[in-house]
């Protein structure tokens, strides 16, 4: 009862997540979910072009039930961070529903698979796993990456939180945001002399 229990827990939270994820490229040009955002070329569409390949790596692979099409920058010849930026003649419909479809077949597998299922990840450490590990590990790094796409679109247009009721609440206005900044400021200004 608490395996089952469990196991819906994580997988309901990892949907969330996955929605948010894709919520995060709302109302953006297509500059703007392709251009690299961080000094390591960090990009919103970029960032789900990676969890397609993490959920079909982990819920796929690690459980021998491979996704039926290819998963670009996944297997043993792809190029280093292929999946972690997309190319011009990828698009962003093609990016969204391959995630979409990598997500549906990974929940396949969640529900056909009790929590204790076996399953191997040759790279980890313990490379014999369980679903179990493997939901927590998923559902972390989307969570992760889903926190990285927050802070890259509050770069662009403000646009904060994990849909669009919450965008709004958390939407008190430019002079809410630019007291709230200059207040964070001047309580670290101090400190700015004790820098390393």
């Amino acid at each position: 009862m608490i395996d089952e229990f469990a196991k819906e827990y994580l997988h309901g939270d990892l949907r969330e997540a996955r929605e948010t994820v894709v919520w995060k490229l709302d109302g953006l040009s297509e500059y703007d979910v392709r251009r690299p955002l961080t000094p390591t070329g960090t990009n919103l569409l970029g960032l789900v072009k990676h969890l397609t390949r993490t959920e079909a790596r982990y819920f796929g692979d690690a459980f021998g039930r491979p996704f039926p099409e290819p998963v670009p920058g996944h297997g043993d010849d792809a190029e280093l961070d292929a999946d972690k930026w997309v190319t011009a003649d990828e698009s962003r419909d093609e990016i969204i529903d391959r995630y979409l479809r990598v997500s549906a077949h990974s929940d396949e597998t969640i529900n056909e698979l009790r929590v204790d299922a076996p399953g191997h990840v040759a790279h980890w450490p313990r490379p014999d796993v369980k679903l179990f590990n493997v939901l927590v590990h998923v559902l972390t790094e989307t969570t992760r990456h889903a926190g990285h796409m927050d802070i890259l679109r509050e770069t662009l247009d403000n646009a904060v939180g994990t849909d669009l009721a919450t965008a709004k609440y958390l939407d008190r206005g430019a002079g809410y945001w630019e007291a709230h900044y200059a207040r964070v400021e001047e309580a670290a200004k101090p400190f700015s002399a004790t820098s390393p």
